[in-house]
C-alpha cells in the first residue's frame, strides 16, 4: 500500500494506492488533523494513521507528501515533492492524458503547467496573493451572504469588479452591492475576477486542452468560463481536489519500481 499526502492549507488529503488502483481517499481539517493526528518527535511530525478504515492489518510501503504544508513541517519517513509535480502527476493519472495545460487552484494559491508526453516542460505559479484562490472565493461568498455552492452558479452578466488586492476587493464587492447590482451578476464578477487573475499564466502555457484540479475546480461557472474564454475543452476529473495526494501515491508506485 502506498500512500500520498497533501498538507494543504485548508484541508489535509491523503490517498492510499495499492499498486495502481486507489484503496481510499481522506479529507481532514488542517489545524484538527495537526491536533489529532500529528506529534513532533525530534523535531519531525510523526502522523497517526491509525483507525482509518481500509488500514487494519495493512502494510505501509512508501510515503510521499506535498502540499502548502511541506516546507513548514519536516515529515519522517516521508519524501517530499514539489506542488506542481504532485499535481501534475495526479491530473496525469486522474484523466489518463499525456498532453494537456494543468491548472490548480487550491485555497491560497493557484499553479498552471505545461505537460507533453507525460513530462512537465514548464510551469508558474502564484502564491504571493489570495486573490486567484479558493480563499477569495470563500470570503466573497460571505460578503454577498450566499454559499459557495450557489456562487458557482452564476457566469452570466458579470460585475466588473478591478481591485487586484483580496482584502481590497471585499471593500470593492461592498460598494458595487450598494450602487443595487443584483446578487447574480455580483457572483458572476467574483468568478470572472478569478479567470482574470489566472489569464496570463494560462496564455503563455495554453495547448490543445485544460485540466483543472483543486478544489476551485468544483466550481461550475469558473469551468465555463474556462472554456468559453479559452476556447478549449476544460476536464475536470473526479476528486479533483486529491490530485495533489494521489500524485504522491503515484510517485510513491514509480519510485518503488524504479531499480
Amino acid at each position: 500500500m502506498y500512500c500520498g499526502i497533501d498538507l494543504g492549507s485548508r484541508n489535509v488529503k491523503i490517498a492510499l494506492m495499492n499498486g495502481e488502483t486507489p484503496a481510499a481517499l481522506y479529507k481532514f481539517n488542517t489545524i484538527e488533523f495537526y491536533r489529532e493526528r500529528g506529534r513532533l518527535e525530534d523535531g519531525q511530525l510523526v502522523l497517526d494513521l491509525t483507525g482509518l478504515p481500509g488500514l487494519a492489518g495493512v502494510e505501509m510501503g512508501a510515503v510521499v507528501a506535498t502540499g502548502y504544508g511541506r516546507q513548514a513541517i519536516n515529515m519522517k519517513n516521508t519524501r517530499i515533492v514539489p506542488e506542481i509535480k504532485a499535481h501534475m502527476l495526479g491530473a496525469a493519472y486522474l484523466t489518463g492524458k499525456k498532453n494537456f495545460t494543468l491548472l490548480d487552484l487550491g485555497g491560497q494559491d493557484s499553479k498552471v503547467a505545461l505537460v507533453r508526453n507525460g513530462k512537465m516542460i514548464d510551469f508558474m505559479t502564484n502564491d504571493k496573493c489570495a486573490a486567484s484562490t479558493g480563499r477569495y472565493l470563500e470570503n466573497m461568498a460571505a460578503v454577498l451572504g450566499i454559499d459557495m455552492e450557489e456562487l458557482s452558479r452564476h457566469h452570466l452578466n458579470p460585475v466588473e469588479l478591478t481591485s487586484t488586492c483580496a482584502i481590497f476587493g471585499e471593500t470593492e464587492l461592498i460598494g458595487k452591492v450598494v450602487e443595487g447590482h443584483s446578487t447574480d451578476s455580483l457572483a458572476a464578477g467574483v468568478n470572472y475576477t478569478i479567470f482574470k487573475r489566472i489569464k496570463p499564466m494560462l496564455v503563455r502555457l495554453l495547448g490543445d486542452r485544460l485540466v483543472f484540479t483543486g478544489g476551485v475546480a468544483k466550481n461550475e461557472a469558473i469551468c465555463t468560463i474556462l472554456e468559453r474564454e479559452l476556447n478549449i475543452p476544460v476536464v475536470v476529473p473526479d476528486h479533483p481536489d486529491f490530485a495533489g495526494a494521489l500524485g504522491c501515491c503515484a510517485e510513491a508506485l514509480k519510485e518503488v519500481e524504479t531499480p
